[in-house]
């Protein structure tokens, strides 16, 4: 196996603005992959319940919000199991380029006219390609740099932007392709976006030197044969379970995000349970991971309500806001470009606040507070904006702006606090598995997405906003007067 000194300097270490090279193939590559994904998903939910007439689908609003919570449950599960792929079998490299593949066939499945069939198709393709591209990308980026090489925070920043700016255009030229040319083209601008990734990181891949080019912990070969045995009955046991439910009329939309809501809940407190009950986990190790918990709880009650930008918001702008300004009209797909917008706009802010505080700056738990604060805040603008304008009137479109403004203040606040958190207060032991328990938190999040989409068609827009908001700002109270004894149980992390 290569060392990491080996691995730094085979990479070129200047060419991209004081950057190894290799930053450069990584920016773009996952620019392109963000570029295709958020534009494929600012247009997907209105694929799905728009009529046929419209291009669309025809399904129930319900059901097609149901089905974006599942996929995006599952395309952040599918990251645990795409990072142990890279680890044990391809190596990061290859399994960023097979990931971005199978998301390009997904993207393609969508643009040709093959109705549900389709569409499912295309969500098994992009879970298991963004399970191989999204969490290996990443760590391709820390191969680049030395551990104390001071470029690394730098580096990893600017690979953020490249992030937001591809999710920022996308929704735009997707959107105005959609409205130009019908759905079906716009899914075909996000196949095309991630061909020139694709053709970018195979172009300019040799800036990468070893970097990702090795597994890090590769299949020993007698550990090969149990393992592929293994996956092999699963897949057949799964397969089996899923004919069998299908023949017997169980296997519905209900009944299966029933399933992957109580993944989501069961999956990390099992993995915590078992971190917990470790030999190889001490005692401050195990106060700190109690500590994490509610840090995790209201991590997942945030994204529950941030992920529904795309679902109920997108929905909720597309029915119930006023799009017209004049002549001309917004399309509904463009607001998804508003949360990158903001985020390219006020993260250095933050990272300047947080730099001119130090140690005067809030702890960790009283970010998480206040960033539920502002989660519960975006909800609830929802529920004045509805009642100053009146029963089923048309809002204002700046009423929805006012609300993606407030989620990204609280996802400053959590997004990038609770990921160094999660190194933080992981257990050594568990220090590479524990990254993929923050991740689990979004799948979490959407899995119980799945089931609050339904209450949404059952209850008042007033009723839903107002409770998910209400109940929000009151964990993060609670949470702030619990924030001196989690950071006590944090013992020493800050």
């Amino acid at each position: 196996m290569l060392s990491k000194e080996e691995i730094v300097k085979s990479v070129p270490q200047k060419g991209f603005i004081g950057h190894p090279k290799g930053l450069f193939s990584l920016f773009f590559t996952e620019f392109w992959e963000r570029f295709s994904y958020y534009g494929m998903r600012a247009i997907l939910i209105f694929y799905m319940y728009y009529a046929v007439k419209d291009g669309g689908l025809g399904l129930d609003r319900e059901q097609a919000n149901i089905i974006m919570s599942i996929y995006g449950s599952l395309i952040y599960m599918s990251g645990i199991i795409g990072g142990w792929i890279a680890d044990r079998i391809l190596g990061t490299q290859r399994a960023v380029f097979y990931g971005g593949i199978m998301i390009m066939l997904g993207h393609i499945a969508l643009s040709l006219p093959g109705g549900v069939t389709a569409l499912y198709a295309s969500m098994v393709l992009i879970i298991i390609g963004t399970g191989l591209l999204k969490p290996n990308v990443s760590s391709v980026v820390g191969d680049l740099y030395s551990a104390n090489d001071p470029r690394r925070d730098s580096g990893f920043s600017i690979f953020y932007m490249g992030i937001n700016m591809g999710a920022f255009l996308s929704p735009l030229l997707v959107g105005w392709t959609q409205k130009e040319w019908g759905f079906h083209a716009g899914f075909a601008v996000a196949a095309v976006g991630m061909f020139v990734g694709l053709v970018v990181f195979w172009v300019t891949k040799r800036n990468l030197g070893l970097a990702g080019s090795q597994p890090t912990n590769p299949l020993l070969p007698g550990e090969r044969k149990k393992t592929f045995t293994t996956f092999g009955v699963a897949a057949i046991v799964i397969a089996i379970i899923g004919i069998v439910t299908y023949m017997t009329g169980h296997f519905t939309i209900g009944n299966f995000s029933l399933l992957i809501t109580t993944l989501g809940v069961l999956i990390p407190t099992i993995f915590i349970a078992y971190m917990y009950r470790s030999p190889k986990t001490n005692a401050d190790e195990k106060s700190r991971l109690l500590a994490y918990i509610p840090l995790f709880i209201c991590a997942v009650m945030f994204w529950a309500i941030q992920e529904q930008s795309s679902t109920i918001l997108a929905t909720f702008v597309d029915t119930r806001t006023n799009l017209m300004l004049g002549d001309f009209k917004i399309e509904p797909a463009w607001f998804q470009s508003l949360n990158p917008l903001f985020i390219i706009t006020l993260a250095p802010v933050f990272a300047f606040i947080w730099a001119k505080l130090g140690e005067r700056g809030p702890s960790t738990p009283k970010k998480f507070a206040l960033s539920l604060f502002f989660a519960g805040a975006s909800f609830l603008i929802m529920v004045a904006a509805i009642l100053l304008t009146g029963t089923g009137a048309l809002i204002n479109p700046l009423w929805v702006v006012l609300s993606f403004f407030l989620v990204v203040l609280g996802e400053l606040l959590l997004s990038p606090v609770g990921l160094s958190a999660t190194t933080k207060l992981a257990p050594q032991a568990f220090a590479g598995q524990t990254m993929a328990l923050w991740f689990l938190a979004s799948a979490a999040a959407q899995a119980i997405n799945a089931q609050l989409v339904r209450i949404y068609e059952l209850v008042s827009e007033t009723s839903y906003f107002g409770v998910l908001g209400g109940i929000s700002v009151f964990l993060g109270i609670v949470l702030l007067f619990m924030s001196p004894m989690i950071s006590r149980a944090m013992r020493g992390i800050k």
